[in-house]
């Protein structure tokens, strides 16, 4: 048995390279996929160059993209099915040193855990999100870990996420918690916090145009997600894993009328998501 590791890369010329050099690329036990999800840029071959040759990094250009269609991909079809662990993390991250034997190593100490969080070292909020990890065991999709026998459970069931989810830690967080059952099975004990293993991302620079370009996007995005979690929650109370759809947008026409923007300035991101959810429908 050996390991996975499931680099998510779109649209990240400027960081793969960093990215991978952070991560032990020289391992023999390691599979490292490099998942180049939707790319028009240079990734691939960026990745391509970084990788050096090494048969144990293996670049796919997928498309089309999106993360969640593309963590089915990885789970459903890339994976062999013998792993121990498998390492998920984002292209625009740098992993520090040790994290990756870390987290095998914290899921190995308890077969009870399902997946392990890797920690953020940087950002004006780090630690409040580190806190907030320990607290209610939650995973930040730029790195965590899930244990091969969890894994092998999804893969059994045949579980996915649905294909036009944004983000995938909230509901692989919410699968692990609950054992791939209904919310009512929750036990915070199945996800921990790793100290040991972390994460760095560039900050956000509000000194250049095209970084409030991207963060209106991606305050539009996380609107957006606040509302797939409302339907989210509905299904995992009721149904678990098995109740979701292959898309959300499925489930939108029944929802609208229960779907508001929230109060204060958040509020103004929540109309523009709602505006893009109406225009799915059209």
């Amino acid at each position: 048995m050996g390991q996975a590791v499931a680099i998510f890369a779109h649209q990240e010329e400027q960081r793969i390279a960093a990215c991978l050099a952070s991560l032990p690329l020289d391992r023999p036990d390691t599979v490292f996929h490099v998942l180049i999800n939707g790319s028009t840029d240079q990734t691939g071959a960026r990745a391509k160059a970084a990788a050096g040759g090494r048969p144990h990094v293996v670049i796919h250009d997928l498309h089309p993209g999106g993360k969640s269609r593309t963590w089915n991909h990885m789970v459903h079809t890339l994976l062999t099915g013998r792993e121990s662990a498998v390492i998920f993390l984002d292209g625009d991250a740098r992993i520090a040193p040790g994290s990756v034997d870390a987290l095998i190593a914290a899921l190995e100490a308890d077969p009870s855990v399902n997946a392990a969080a890797g920690m953020p070292l940087n950002g004006r909020q780090a630690d409040q999100y580190r806190q907030s990890l320990r607290e209610e065991r939650g995973l930040f999709g730029d790195l965590y870990a899930l244990s091969g026998s969890f894994l092998s459970a999804i893969r059994a069931q045949r579980l996915r996420l649905p294909t036009d989810l944004i983000g995938d830690d909230g509901l692989v967080a919410a699968w692990a918690h609950t054992n791939l059952q209904t919310d009512a099975h929750w036990s915070r004990e199945r996800v921990i916090a790793c100290e040991e293993a972390g994460f760095l991302c560039d900050p956000v620079s509000l000194l250049h145009p095209a970084s409030w370009s991207m963060q209106y996007r991606r305050m539009v995005n996380y609107s957006v997600r606040f509302f797939q979690n409302r339907i989210i929650s509905d299904i995992m109370a009721k149904e678990g894993p098995t109740g979701l759809p292959e898309r959300l947008t499925d489930l939108y026409p029944a929802w609208l009328d229960q779907l508001s923007p929230r109060p204060g300035v958040i509020g103004w991101f929540d109309r523009r998501a709602l505006a893009r959810i109406n225009t799915l429908l059209r």
